[in-house]
């Protein structure tokens, strides 16, 4: 992968005033070039600069953490089946909960980050999620292991003070794929886990004499301790927003506080919201499902070692490093010809081939070809995931956080929902649920069409032709007259004025002309 990616300068169709290209503001310097936001406009993997890249890193590392201890169970269910005596539908029902339980915690991190910021919700959630991880150890029964999966599972809230974190440090030409790295390295902790786990198993067993019902149970205690060293170095080092933690930000004028009704409000009456909230369902909804059934399938099916089948299943997670950003890298590439048209064409594309794979899956019978097809179904599904967070910033700025939360929350009902229709009671054999679930996503990715932007238009239909629907209208609206008239609003028609590139090539002379309409 690149080291770094930012805005060609070939594909330049915008008269940007010149402070967006400077990395010199009166108030603060940056180690990256910033748009008039401060968000930066080039993303350097390899460089640690506080606040852009710092934030970046931080907070892709404490959602992989937490992907690693969610599906950390999954890889030897073999040997927690027979120390805890567990049936199928225990193993079932311990996998939707390690899923649903993040439903609500999704929901209620989207709201933070509107009204406190990224930083405390990445940060404290690793931290209450170390001593449940460590109570895996004193297990038990059937009921506990459920519980405790159910609880480990609020930490893949982080996903949404991920994304949302990224969201507001880089600039919307390159959001898609610098929320589809963050994403997809976070993501790869469901691959890691499958590799991590089994190995911890086999080097405790060895080096301890253990057991192997006590050697699962130590096992834990590793990315327990990940969760309080990754909380800690979110809360020290990490910052909300280019200009300072929003307290400070506040403080100094530079944002205005929201109320949690308005924003909620807004979130939850844009009719894409709950588009976004089904697809997500069945691109990182079908992940979810798979981390859990993956390994064991593999296991029982091709009659695999307990490690070889964790090394197959870890090759679907892992290839989320690649996948995901290749997504989001697609979003970004369609959108500088197409504009949103390109970014929601990638979408239905990409996910609609992850499903169609899928079925290719749940159909193999041989080794290979399941390895094979599993592959190409983690390509779609997983790019579909990072071509959707190259939408998601775009649909509302005022409500940012709450509509990622909600996104995010799609995918774990679409995960306990398609665990539950198709993975559980023994309803169908595992690759019949697999070729069910490849129909289930083809199916519900058509809604992609019925997104409409008026500004930008859809995958069918071309924009308004009517000016009076441009970027400052459609973001302006979020608020109400007496909000304008408070200035509550400025902060979006910067970020308006920075999304003009979502018209694709098309007018640029009239785009350069645009003057912004601030009250609508």
């Amino acid at each position: 992968m690149a080291s770094s990616f930012t805005i060609p300068e070939h594909e330049e169709v915008i008269s940007i005033p010149p402070s967006t290209t400077t990395t010199t503001t009166p108030h603060r310097t940056f180690a990256l070039p910033v748009d008039s936001e401060h968000k930066a406009t080039k993303m350097k993997i390899f460089s640690v600069a506080q606040p852009h890249m710092r934030a970046f890193h931080l907070s892709w590392l404490s959602f992989c953490t937490c992907v690693i201890s969610t599906f950390a169970a999954a890889p030897l269910v073999p040997i927690i089946r027979d120390n805890l005596d567990l049936t199928r539908a225990d193993i079932s029902n311990a996998g939707i909960a390690s899923v649903s339980g993040s439903i609500l915690s999704r929901l209620v991190m989207g709201v933070l980050c509107d009204l406190i910021g990224p930083r405390y919700g990445c940060s404290v959630i690793n931290l209450l999620a170390a001593p449940v991880v460590f109570s895996v150890s004193f297990i038990a029964d059937a009921g506990g292991y459920v519980a405790v999966r159910f609880m480990i599972g609020f930490s893949l809230a982080t996903f949404v003070s991920c994304q949302y974190w990224t969201s507001v440090m880089f600039n919307g030409k390159i959001i898609g794929v610098v929320n589809g790295v963050s994403a997809g390295w976070g993501d790869t902790g469901g691959g890691l886990t499958q590799l991590l786990m089994p190995v911890l198993f086999h080097v405790i067993s060895q080096m301890l004499k253990c057991t192997p019902f006590t050697a699962w149970r130590i096992a834990f205690f590793v990315p327990g301790w990940f969760h309080l060293i990754v909380g800690i170095l979110v809360l020290i080092y990490g910052q909300d927003l280019p200009d300072g933690n929003f307290a400070q930000v506040r403080k100094e004028g530079g944002a205005s506080k929201d109320k949690f009704s308005k924003v909620y409000k807004n979130a939850v009456t844009n009719y894409r919201t709950w588009i976004f909230f089904l697809i997500y369902g069945y691109s990182m909804g079908v992940q979810l499902c798979l981390n859990n059934v993956i390994s064991e399938y593999f296991y029982d099916r091709f009659s695999l070692k307990l490690h070889t089948a964790g090394v197959v299943a870890a090759s679907f997670g892992v290839a989320n490093f690649v996948t995901r950003p290749f997504g989001g890298y697609l979003s970004d590439l369609s959108a500088r010809k197409f504009g949103m048209r390109g970014r929601l064409w990638t979408l239905w594309i990409t996910q609609t081939l992850g499903g169609v794979f899928c079925i290719w899956f749940g159909q193999a019978d041989s080794l290979p070809v399941a390895i094979l097809s599993m592959m190409l179904m983690a390509s779609g599904a997983q790019a579909a995931c990072g071509a959707t967070y190259g939408i998601i910033p775009f649909v509302s700025r005022r409500s940012l956080g709450i509509l990622s939360g909600l996104t995010g929350a799609g995918g774990n009902v679409g995960g306990g929902l398609t665990q539950l229709l198709f993975f559980s009671g023994g309803r169908f054999p595992t690759a019949m649920g697999l070729t069910w679930m490849g129909v289930a996503t083809v199916v519900l990715t058509v809604p992609v069409a019925f997104i409409h932007f008026p500004q930008w238009g859809s995958m069918f239909l071309p924009a308004s032709k009517d000016e009076k629907y441009n970027e400052e209208y459609y973001y302006c609206s979020e608020y109400s007259e007496e909000e304008r008239e408070m200035g509550l609003h400025l902060g979006s028609m910067k970020f308006a004025e920075n999304s003009r590139a979502e018209r694709g090539k098309r007018s640029v002379a009239a785009v350069a002309e645009t003057t912004p309409n601030h009250h609508v």
